[in-house]
């Protein structure tokens, strides 16, 4: 401890560099801490279960400009065509691929308009009896619609389906007493009687704050332009997907096929400026982490440049290697501790302008407290070495000429 003061006015005598290494680690400090948080949320969400066999599954898109076919009728034929190709196990139609960043959302309420009731925001899939067993989502409670229960036509209001399945989190967000099951909600002031609920289904922006929030409707509105769903054995997917476009064509050739994609692919297309987000970051924290190295290793090399003669006084005197060494690296701990305190401040400060700017979650503790333990850590691993060499210094060196 009685080194304290001796170090403290050495670093007032210096103190240009002790001031710029001090705010270059509280700049690492700020930034490093709300980086690593942002790397570790993007991880947690990439690695997040999406309900759905993304491996099974694949879409495509039918572009039909032909006039001579009903839009219905066609889209059972071509379902039940899909389904008899060998190795696929399901297949629907539905207006939103999931996962792929585009698709459907309404308010769903407990009572009709204008009456005030609790709501909440829904992604939902517009499909058939075939659209559960397709999208390989788990049902936990109920049962899957009937076919009588799916609605063909284009008037959702006047002719529309009475009956929905929903996710556990629309469960927990509309029914938090859990009791759902056979419960009715208002979708555009139809009265919708839930009939089952499924553990997972992600809707088709599974990073939006409320990804996990929807439902499957059993109603069908065949367009010119539509989707279709197909879960296939995964070791034959790749097969199916290859001759699809065929396979349409020869059931109608009026008509284009596009967008011929695996779930999990179209999962990585949507995911791909959050991967290179994350990768930016990976790289800017490697680089601030480096600088703020070589800034410790630089320091520490120019002061014992500068103290050369000091220093071999000390060891002409009778000072110990370990002396010099434990010198050196209580003036870095005192600068780094300093760097570190207003850094720590400093990233609270930025996490929640993040945090308020761009609508993600608060800067967690943990995180400033790692990062402080990493920097402190690598800033004496930074300052070991050129200290050793210090320490090595002859103490004949006091007996020279500057």
């Amino acid at each position: 401890m009685l080194d304290i003061k001796p170090i403290f006015n050495a670093i007032r005598r210096s103190k240009i560099g002790a001031v710029l290494l001090l705010l270059q680690i509280a700049l690492t400090m700020s930034i490093v801490s709300n980086a690593a948080f942002m790397i570790n949320d993007h991880v947690s969400y990439l690695r997040k279960d999406t309900g759905f066999p993304e491996k099974e599954i694949f879409s495509f898109a039918v572009m039909t400009f032909g006039k001579d076919r009903s839009l219905s009728q066609q889209a059972e034929v071509d379902e039940t065509m899909i389904r008899n190709l060998p190795g696929v196990i399901n297949a629907t139609l539905s207006q939103a691929v999931p996962l792929s960043g585009g698709g459907s959302t309404s308010t769903m309420r407990l009572r009709p308009s204008p009456e005030t009731s609790k709501s909440v925001s829904v992604a939902y899939y517009n499909t058939d009896e075939h659209g559960l067993e397709t999208f390989g989502v788990k049902l936990i409670e109920g049962r899957n619609f009937r076919p009588e229960e799916v609605i063909i036509g284009d008037d959702f209001n006047g002719n529309g389906p009475n009956t929905i399945i929903v996710s556990q989190p629309f469960v927990e967000a509309l029914f938090p007493d859990g009791n759902a099951l056979g419960q009715t909600v208002y979708f555009s002031n139809r009265p919708l009687q839930i009939i089952g609920i499924v553990e997972t289904m992600k809707s088709p922006w599974p990073s939006s704050d409320r990804d996990e929030i929807t439902a499957l409707v059993p109603f069908i509105d065949a367009k010119n332009y539509q989707h279709i769903v197909v879960r296939a054995d995964k070791n034959e997917r790749a097969n199916i997907m290859a001759n699809i476009e065929q396979n349409m064509l020869d059931a109608y050739d009026k008509r284009v096929i596009i967008n011929v994609d695996g779930l999990d692919k179209t999962k990585e297309n949507y995911d791909a400026t959050d991967v290179l987000m994350m990768r930016m970051l990976i790289v800017l924290v490697v680089i601030l982490l480096l600088i703020t190295a070589l800034g410790i290793f630089g320091l520490t090399q120019f002061n014992i440049s500068k103290r050369t003669k000091q220093i071999g006084t000390r060891r002409a005197l009778g000072a110990r290697k370990s002396a010099i060494v434990r010198y050196f690296l209580i003036e870095n701990t005192m600068v780094c501790m300093a760097g570190l305190f207003i850094g720590g401040v400093a990233a609270v400060v930025l996490g929640d302008v993040m945090m308020k700017t761009y609508s993600i979650s608060s800067l967690e503790l943990e995180f400033i407290v790692g990062t402080a333990i990493f920097i402190f850590a690598m800033s004496i691993f930074a300052v070991i070495f050129p200290a050793m060499r210090a320490a090595n210094i002859s103490p004949s060196i006091a007996t020279r000429s500057i």
